[in-house]
């Protein structure tokens, strides 16, 4: 049985849920004769389930929660998804504009007039989300909200300053994270990891640089990775230099063998490397989607599976376990 590892975490606004499951309903329409007979676990409730959990973590009092998604508007990249996932919720798609915060509560323009607003499943960065509170000049956030979060009259999903988990370096302590806090082992194990910030870290990444793949603490999308074994002579030697003039800025871990599954390519189907993301979503409890997004490397021999890097994706399926 293959290993698992876990090489990152995304908790701020984990993207690429709407792939799964448009990649599942593309494969029961091309292929209904491949899923004849096979038991595979749905994951076209995710909206549902989604919605479900977005209820449960409104305001105290609140019966029955207006819940909006919150999108930067049409020039994010991830605008597919905010559309996908406000109409599989029910809910309205909303941008900063579109909320008012009066008394400490927000509030959503409609034709009818402002209606309460008690839960915002948020696709902005931190920064952006309050221009009281954050970057000033915002145009993207909700002068206010922040008031209305310390009031307890609306729930941000995910909360302010879950961004924490996707460091790359954070990332590196949060086995001991979960020993202290919880007094247990973690489920995954993470890929061993070098703190370039930290002496030691440093000076194992610099004697090691062509054996190492090299990241960014804060980057996403695949950008900014140096895989050390694949890089030419100069392209290491300008990783070298970015590493000597910010080392804190990166960490470093082994070139993990990704696991390899047959994609359709020029000349027929040919091995490509793969990883997974898996998706929870957490109210009173935790539900893990039966599912998630495969991404795939479609470069012979790139490891690198992020779509911003041009990595595509695949259906994933869960059987139901009939024992």
């Amino acid at each position: 049985m293959a290993r698992s590892s876990l090489l990152e975490d995304n908790g701020r606004s984990p993207s690429g849920v709407s792939y799964v499951v448009e990649n599942r309903h593309l494969m029961q329409r091309a292929f209904p004769d491949l899923m004849r007979g096979l038991k595979v676990r749905p994951v076209s409730d995710y909206g549902q389930r989604l919605h479900e959990k977005l209820c449960e973590v409104a305001p105290t009092g609140v019966d029955k929660p207006n819940v909006v998604l919150l999108s930067p508007g049409v020039y994010n990249s991830a605008y597919f998804e905010h559309v996908f996932l406000a109409r599989e919720m029910g809910v309205p798609l909303v941008e900063g504009r579109d909320l008012i915060v009066e008394n400490d509560r927000v509030f959503a323009h409609t034709i009818a007039g402002p209606s309460p607003v008690h839960v915002i499943y948020r696709r902005i960065n931190d920064d952006f989300i309050d221009p009281e509170v954050f970057e000033p000049t915002s145009m993207l956030g909700v002068p206010g909200v922040m008031r209305a979060v310390r009031k307890g009259t609306v729930t941000l999903a995910n909360a302010i300053g879950t961004g924490v988990a996707d460091d790359k370096a954070v990332y590196a302590y949060v086995p001991r994270i979960i020993r202290y806090y919880l007094d247990q082992e973690p489920i995954l194990a993470n890929v061993e990891t070098h703190i370039c910030g930290e002496p030691e870290g440093l000076a194992f990444t610099r004697a090691n640089l062509d054996k190492l793949v090299l990241k960014p603490v804060g980057e996403s999308g695949g950008y900014g990775i140096v895989v050390g074994p694949k890089s030419s002579k100069a392209e290491l030697a300008e990783a070298a230099a970015a590493l000597e003039a910010d080392p804190a800025n990166f960490i470093s871990q082994p070139m993990i063998d990704l696991s390899v599954v047959p994609t359709l390519a020029d000349g027929g189907a040919r091995p490509r490397h793969v990883d997974l993301r898996p998706y929870a979503v957490t109210g009173r409890e935790t539900w893990v989607l039966p599912g998630g997004l495969t991404r795939v490397a479609l470069r012979e021999g790139s490891i690198i599976v992020n779509s911003s890097q041009g990595g595509g994706t695949k259906d994933t399926w869960v059987l139901v376990d009939e024992q």
